[in-house]
């Protein structure tokens, strides 16, 4: 699946003041992620916020990245929940022919044991018509997925092409791509670490911070892609602190805080994610003047 290697991103949904969705700055931040570089978009996954739009909501964020896009890149639709049965519905009903692949995270709340984790991928492998990349990260659902859970999913699951891995843990990414089939992609989750799984032989990353800095961060990925280290951690040390700011109080809030500050969408969120603090958005403005 070469068409996942390089820079994915996971976009945002701008608000307006009043919180309705801002369709025509969602269509500007799709054209600045294509003329800058990145590989991919991911749809409606959380930093789009899917948990608190309206189903309408969702099928208009879709349509319109689908129509601004025009084919220019690969499109991934986060699919994804802790009721097995109706991750599958959702996939039956859903219009899949503009995208690629779909993301799907590992369930939360609910924290299923590695064998619950394991048959819940695997019946939504059965069920669906388009390939998955499973979504790892610990911090947001409350459990895990082992190395050897997925390597399991991997071996068995012909179209489980690959991990969106944010544990945050390099050694656990290592002992995936370590013992992976040769063309199953361990894309890094987590904006700080993605370099260095790059360069431990992952495919690439889906990113927060590269819908800010799309140029750069997908620049650095492709110099670590090539093994070019040195050029590549260069940039990477450059964008380093706006990576710290932009989770420091929560995902969206942080990027699109920089977003506002870059004139591309507001800051705005919806509740219960609140606005990033006067500090916050004081450190991310002088980064961006300084950068």
């Amino acid at each position: 699946m070469k068409e996942f290697l390089g820079t994915g991103v996971a976009l945002v949904t701008p608000f307006n003041e009043d919180k309705s969705v801002d369709y025509k700055a969602l269509e500007n931040l799709v054209n600045y992620q294509i003329e800058n570089g990145i590989n991919y978009l991911v749809v409606l996954g959380t930093t789009g916020e899917p948990a608190t739009l309206t189903k309408d909501e969702k099928e208009q964020v879709k349509n319109t990245i689908i129509k601004t896009t025009n084919g220019r890149l690969p499109l991934v639709l986060g699919i994804g929940g802790n009721n097995t049965q109706a991750v599958i519905d959702e996939i039956n009903t859903t219009d899949l022919s503009a995208f690629s692949a779909i993301l799907s995270v590992s369930p939360y709340y609910n924290k299923p044991t590695q064998e619950g984790i394991y048959q819940h991928f695997k019946m939504i492998s059965e069920h669906s018509p388009k390939p998955i990349i499973v979504y790892n990260v610990p911090s947001r659902t409350g459990s895990n997925i082992l190395p050897k859970t997925i390597l399991r999913l991997a071996k068995n699951c012909d179209n489980i092409i690959g991990i969106k891995e944010a544990a945050g843990d390099i050694v656990q990414a290592m002992t995936i791509i370590k013992n992976k089939p040769t063309d199953f992609l361990v894309i890094s989750g987590d904006d700080m670490i993605a370099l260095p799984m790059v360069l431990a032989g992952g495919s690439g990353v889906i990113s927060v911070i590269g819908q800010g800095f799309p140029k750069d961060f997908s620049q650095l990925i492709k110099l670590g892609l090539e093994g070019k280290v040195n050029k590549a951690y260069s940039l990477y040390y450059k964008l380093m602190d706006s990576i710290n700011y932009i989770f420091e109080e929560g995902n969206p809030a942080g990027i699109k805080a920089l977003l506002e500050k870059l004139n591309i969408t507001s800051k705005n969120v919806r509740l219960p994610l609140v606005e990033v603090s006067k500090e916050l958005h004081q450190k991310i403005a002088n980064f961006i003047e300084n950068y």
